[in-house]
C-alpha cells in the first residue's frame, strides 16, 4: 500500500523533537517588547497560540545593540533580556510546546535613531536601500533608509560572535533552540545575495564568499549549542529591501549544498531548513517585485527541498488548501504562518475543523499596544482556549 499523504495534522518527528501537527508559528516582528525587554504580553501572545507538542518561532530577536531597525523589538544579548524571555519561554512550555528563539540583526535595514551613539548601521556593503522602500521610526513615522557603513573584514568576526553569545543566551532562558535569520534582505542576507553584496574581500565576489558569512554564523552556533537545536532561513528568491540576485536557484542550492556538507562534517543534521515561499513578495509593495509565475515559484522550492537533507519548512502567503497541497505534494514537511496566526490565536484548531478565520489588521501589526491588535484577537469559542490544549 502507498503511503498516506501528510497533512497539516499528521504528526512529525523534526530532530528530537515529536511534534503533533505541521503548522508552525512564524516569525512575526510585533513591536511590542518596550525597549527591547520582553512584557508579559509577550508571554501571553505565544501562550494564546502554543498547542501541546506543536512549534512556535519567536519574532526576530536581536543579537546585539546595533541589530534593530524597528521599534521595541526584543533583544537576547543582555541579562535583564535573557530574564525576561524566561517568563515567556515557560507560558509556552506549560502548554507543552515547543519554541525557538530567532536570531536577528537587521544591518543595512536600520536607522541612525536605533543605533548606539547615531551611528550608521553597518552591512556588507556602503550602498543604502533604495528610496522605494520606508524604515519604521519610534515615533511612528517612516523615513529614509541612510547610507551604511561596510563592516571592515577584521569586524566581522565580532558579529559572529554576537550571534554565538545570543544563541547561548537563548538556551539559557530555556528555549529549545534558535533559528538563524539568514533571509528577507537583513544582515546575513546582504553577504549572500549579488545585488547587494559588492565587497572586494573574502567575503565577496563568488558565490563561496557570500556564503562565507552565514557559515560561520551557523558553525559558531552550532559549536555553542549543538546542531540539533539550530534551524536556518534563508529567501533567495525573495527581493524584500531590495535583496535581489541574479540567480536565485543556484543561491539557494549553494547555501543548502553547504549545510548539507556542515551536517556531515558534524555527523548530526541541523533542526532544519526554513524557505521563504516566492509568492512573499508578490504585495506590490515595489516596483521592482516580479512575482513568478506558479510553476516558476514550484520548482524552485521542489529543487531546494530535494537538495535539501533534512526538516524542509515553508512559508510564504499559504492558506489552509496550499499548506495541505504542499504536503500532500511532499514539498515541504511543515508550513508556517504569519498573518493568518496574528488574527487567529487557536489557528490550528480553525484549521482541524475548517472553521472560519478572524480577519487580520494590517495597522495595528506594530503598533506598541500590549493588547488590541495582539492578544484580543477572539478565540472559536469561550472554552477556545481549553480546546485549544488538548490538541
Amino acid at each position: 500500500m502507498a503511503e498516506k499523504s501528510a497533512t497539516l495534522f499528521s504528526p512529525y518527528k523534526m530532530g528530537n523533537f515529536n511534534l503533533s501537527h505541521r503548522v508552525v508559528l512564524a516569525p512575526m516582528t510585533r513591536c511590542r517588547a518596550l525597549n527591547g525587554i520582553p512584557q508579559p504580553a509577550l508571554a501571553e501572545y505565544y501562550q494564546q497560540r502554543s498547542t501541546h507538542a506543536g512549534f512556535l518561532i519567536t519574532e526576530g530577536t536581536l543579537v546585539s545593540n546595533s541589530a534593530a531597525g524597528f521599534p521595541h523589538v526584543p533583544g537576547i544579548y543582555n541579562e535583564e533580556q535573557v530574564e525576561a524571555w524566561k517568563k515567556v519561554v515557560d507560558a509556552v512550555h506549560a502548554k507543552g510546546a515547543i519554541i525557538f528563539c530567532q536570531l536577528w540583526h537587521v544591518g543595512r535595514a536600520s536607522h541612525q535613531v536605533y543605533q548606539p551613539g547615531g551611528a550608521p548601521p553597518i552591512s556588507s556593503t556602503s550602498k543604502p536601500i533604495s528610496n522605494r522602500w520606508r524604515v519604521l521610526l519610534p515615533d511612528g513615522s517612516y523615513g529614509i533608509y541612510p547610507k551604511p557603513r561596510a563592516l571592515e573584514t577584521y569586524e566581522i568576526l565580532d558579529v559572529v560572535e554576537h550571534y554565538r553569545r545570543a544563541a547561548s543566551n537563548a538556551i539559557r532562558a530555556g528555549f529549545d533552540g534558535i533559528e538563524i535569520h539568514g533571509a528577507h534582505g537583513y544582515l546575513i542576507d546582504q553577504f549572500l545575495k549579488d545585488g547587494i553584496n559588492d565587497r572586494t574581500d573574502e567575503y565577496g565576489g563568488s558565490i563561496d564568499n557570500r556564503c562565507k558569512f552565514l557559515l560561520q554564523v551557523v558553525k559558531a552556533v552550532v559549536a555553542a549549542i549543538g546542531a540539533e537545536r539550530v534551524g536556518v532561513r534563508i529567501s533567495p528568491a525573495i527581493d524584500h529591501l531590495d535583496a535581489t540576485d541574479s540567480d536565485p536557484l543556484g543561491l539557494g542550492l549553494a547555501v543548502i549544498d553547504r549545510l548539507n556538507k556542515l551536517q556531515v562534517e558534524l555527523g548530526s543534521k541541523l533542526t532544519y531548513l526554513h524557505v521563504t515561499q516566492p509568492r512573499y513578495t508578490a504585495y506590490g509593495q515595489t516596483e521592482s517585485g516580479r512575482p513568478g509565475t506558479e510553476e516558476e515559484e514550484t520548482h524552485l522550492i521542489r529543487a531546494f527541498r530535494k537538495a535539501y537533507q533534512g526538516t524542509f519548512i515553508c512559508s510564504g502567503g499559504f492558506t489552509r488548501e496550499l499548506g495541505m497541497q504542499a504536503l500532500a505534494q511532499d514539498e515541504a514537511d511543515l508550513i508556517s504562518y504569519g498573518r493568518l496566526f496574528i488574527s487567529n490565536p487557536d489557528l490550528v484548531m480553525r484549521f482541524k475543523i475548517n472553521a472560519p478565520l478572524n480577519k487580520y489588521i494590517r495597522k495595528t501589526f506594530y503598533t506598541q499596544d500590549p493588547v488590541v491588535g495582539y492578544v484580543d484577537y477572539p478565540f472559536l469559542t469561550k472554552g477556545g482556549k481549553e480546546g485549544l490544549s488538548r490538541l
